[in-house]
């Protein structure tokens, strides 16, 4: 009898779960085990399950119905293609979409390739997110997924896996049919192709925010496809420049309802619990155009016999912690900040600006609530002592750094004018003290110069100004270092855990890499010396004046550490104080308002200090806030240099002093005199010979003809190109390379640098 045909199964049928009475094979592992087994792994697939209990042939094929039907009840979750989990649960680390933001600002991810229910988990900015940046919705991340003591899942930041990879800032540009997305970004090559309604939404000059679409490229070597996420402005807007650096660099922008309405029930300060400052006459010092002020400074001579020729210096700081109560939504907006963000045409604040512009900035004749710290000086200008207290004080005045000025030079203005004798000159009087206490002390004297853009009222720069070093703000600048001491003292001596300004002395790495430069332009350093701000200062002043005092400079610049913030203490290097922290600035930086909190706990100052909840996550904040330092100042400089591309847009051709301050393989980085805008002069275009990059001295060098290229040398270019849409500048060298020098070794091939072939007419942007 002939046997019937078998019937092939469905996909459906072959994923039913089988019948309890299916027979499967004795040498299976329980439900229960399997489940175990899964849940430690974390994640697993059927090929390890069956290593670990020994199932082969058969055995390994009923293992895949008993796992088919464990996943049929819910037990157990599909990870990927292969990957089994159990049902609902995280692998230990795992690429996820960032997906949504709750009404506190708050981010939840979501597994990549995960189904629409996979739950939603927290993200928690971690350690890492200093060198990946604070990633945005449609972000894709590498997190690590960890228990919280609450019994919740939160994701750790690990790494952003690339805005240009997931989603790009970029401009439309429409040609030939095509509607491109360019990346703004001066690094970045990333094209993107929109079609259909994507490509009827925009025009171009958009500034759009796009990630990679479904499909294949229409041409193998051409731009992925795309999709339109969102429609920011315009590329020819004024105010494009700091839009840009926003949305491209991560800057939380505005707050969340609880937070915005937590500030408007902020009601004005009372005396309660607080002294009565209001008779003194403290007064603001700021920028001409500062957006708020959060310190006041008054002085006067010590009339204590004991302390003749001495000053008592009064620093008040806004009384922030007043407001932004440990775990508010205030808090926590203002966490996730870290900083305020500075702008050339705008400010994105830390707290709403019913607080920062409104009661907690020092508003003349205004009651305030603050902070403040009464420190008492010798003639030397050593502190004696100090006391702190929560205060109720009333600005007697807001001045700029040029009105003091003028003021104490001779040239008072109506508003100056009575405020000379009884408050300006006790100031100027008791910085001469400090200031001799500072040179004692000897903090590193490294001189920079800062330019300032002015915009007119409809965006567009109309100037770009050198700052002028002023003394006034030299005395703000020490008072308010010293206010900081004064804080980690205080701190130390309670035992209160606190958060650091810490700045690290040079590596020996770099210290040695300072001595072989400074052997080639003949200065003596010894390499085995202990680094000490002293030795530095004694070098500057040693070429002050001379041919190699601006390279001199720059290369001592560069091989000092960055600051950070910690809650273990290593002393500020550059400042040259054993202990540092900032007390301030509380209204722009959260780490002030960190150290607010400690000083009201340690020294039983009221009810708001540090919570026993913030205690064990110092070193989580500290790490934070330091990768929002860095954040801000990568946006805002990138801003300025857009603004400045866009001035400079109106000068192509022009010709410019510059001097070098970056010698790469590629080119030359060199700082126009003028505007400080930094340009790209590529080696391409220096010479028809082979350049080597000499990194012991800092030079680019021919290998024929031995002509140097070297840091810090003034130079005349040509400006060909400037893009205000990625800030770049292309210049061209008019200048004569150095003489080859015959004392000097020829680098080597490999060694110290490549050779780079010149190719006629072609030049990379910066």
């Amino acid at each position: 009898m002939a046997k019937p045909p078998t019937r092939r199964r469905s996909k459906t049928e072959r994923f039913e779960r089988p019948s309890s009475d299916s027979p499967l094979s004795a040498a299976l592992p329980s439900r229960d085990e399997l489940a175990r087994f899964i849940r430690e792994a974390g994640q697993t697939d059927v090929s390890a399950i069956a290593s670990r209990f020994g199932l082969k042939g058969s055995d390994r094929r009923d293992l895949r119905v008993l796992l088919k039907s464990m996943q049929a009840d819910g037990g157990l979750g599909r990870r990927g293609r292969r990957g089994l989990a159990e049902a609902g649960a995280t692998p230990p680390v795992g690429v996820a979409d960032v997906v949504e933001r709750d009404a506190d600002g708050e981010l939840f991810v979501r597994l990549a390739n995960a189904g629409e229910d996979a739950p939603l988990v927290r993200l928690a900015p971690d350690a890492a997110e200093k060198a990946a940046g604070a990633p945005g919705l449609g972000d894709r991340v590498l997190v690590r997924f960890v228990a919280t003591e609450a019994g919740e899942t939160e994701a750790r930041l690990i790494k952003r896996l690339g805005q240009s990879a997931h989603k790009v800032l970029g401009v439309v540009r429409k040609a030939r049919k095509e509607t491109r997305v360019e990346a703004v970004d001066r690094k970045s090559k990333e094209v993107m192709l929109l079609t259909g309604e994507d490509a009827e939404k925009v025009r171009e000059g958009d500034l759009v925010v796009a990630q990679p679409g479904s499909g294949r490229p229409e041409h193998r070597y051409g731009p992925k496809p795309g999709r339109l996420l969102e429609i920011i402005g315009r590329e020819d807007q004024p105010r494009a420049a700091s839009l840009i650096a926003i949305h491209s660099h991560g800057i939380p922008t505005g707050f969340p309802e609880a937070a915005e309405e937590e500030s408007e029930r902020a009601r004005p300060p009372t005396l309660a619990g607080r002294e009565d400052l209001r008779d003194l006459p403290l007064i603001t010092i700021d920028p001409a155009d500062a957006r708020d002020h959060d310190d006041a400074v008054y002085s006067h001579p010590d009339e204590d016999p004991a302390n003749a020729g001495g000053f008592v210096v009064w620093v008040a700081i806004a009384d922030v912690a007043a407001y932004v109560r440990p775990s508010s939504s205030l808090d926590r907006a203002a966490w996730g900040k870290g900083n305020s963000v500075y702008f050339p045409d705008r400010v994105e604040p830390m707290l709403p600006e019913r607080l920062s512009a409104g009661l907690c900035s020092l508003v003349q004749g205004e009651d305030r609530a603050c902070f403040a710290v009464q420190m008492q000086f010798d003639r030397t200008g050593r502190k004696v002592r100090h006391r702190f207290t929560r205060g109720l004080m009333r600005s007697a005045a807001k001045l700029s750094y040029e009105q003091a000025q003028a003021a104490i030079d001779g040239e008072p203005d109506d508003q100056t004018d009575p405020l000379l004798e009884p408050i300006l000159r006790p100031l100027w009087a008791a910085y001469a003290a400090m200031k001799a206490g500072r040179e004692a002390r000897s903090p590193l004297e490294i001189e920079s110069e800062e330019r300032r853009i002015r915009l007119n009222a409809e965006g567009e720069v109309v100037s770009i100004e050198k700052r002028a070093g002023l003394q006034a703000h030299k005395l703000i600048e020490e008072m308010m270092i010293q206010a900081n001491v004064c804080a980690a003292e205080s701190l130390e001596q309670k035992k209160t855990p606190l958060i650091y300004r810490i700045h690290d002395a040079p590596s020996k790495e770099k210290l040695f890499a300072l001595g072989d430069f400074l052997s080639t332009v003949g200065i003596r350093w010894s390499k085995g010396e202990a680094a000490t701000t002293r030795r530095f200062n004694d070098l500057l002043r040693q070429t002050r004046g001379g041919p190699h005092a601006q390279i001199v400079n720059e290369v001592v610049l560069r091989s000092q550490m960055q600051a950070v913030y910690s809650p273990d203490n290593i002393g500020h290097f550059g400042l040259n104080l054993d202990r540092y922290a900032h007390f301030t600035s509380p209204i722009r930086r959260y780490a002030d308002l960190v150290v607010h909190r400690a000083l009201i706990r340690a020294l039983k100052l009221g009810q708001d200090g540090l919570s026993d909840a913030e205690l064990p996550r110092l070193t989580e904040t500290a790490e934070h806030i330091t990768a929002c330092e860095r954040r801000a100042m990568a946006a805002e400089r990138d801003a300025n240099d857009r603004y400045v591309a866009s001035f400079l847009s109106e000068h192509e051709g022009a010709t410019f002093e510059g001097r070098i301050t970056g010698v790469t393989r590629f080119g030359l980085f060199v700082r126009l005199e003028d505007t400080g805008a930094d340009g790209l002069v590529p080696v391409s275009s220096l010479g028809g010979e082979y350049f080597v990059h000499d990194e012991r001295t800092h030079a680019l060098v021919g290998e024929r003809s031995g002509k140097r290229w070297r840091l810090g040398t003034r130079v005349q270019v040509k400006l060909l190109e400037a893009t205000p849409v990625t800030g770049g500048l292309l210049l061209e060298m008019l200048s004569e390379a150095d003489p080859a020098d015959p004392t000097a070794p020829r680098p080597k091939l490999g060694v110290r640098g490549r050779s780079t072939r010149p190719v006629p007419g072609r030049g990379r942007k910066r």
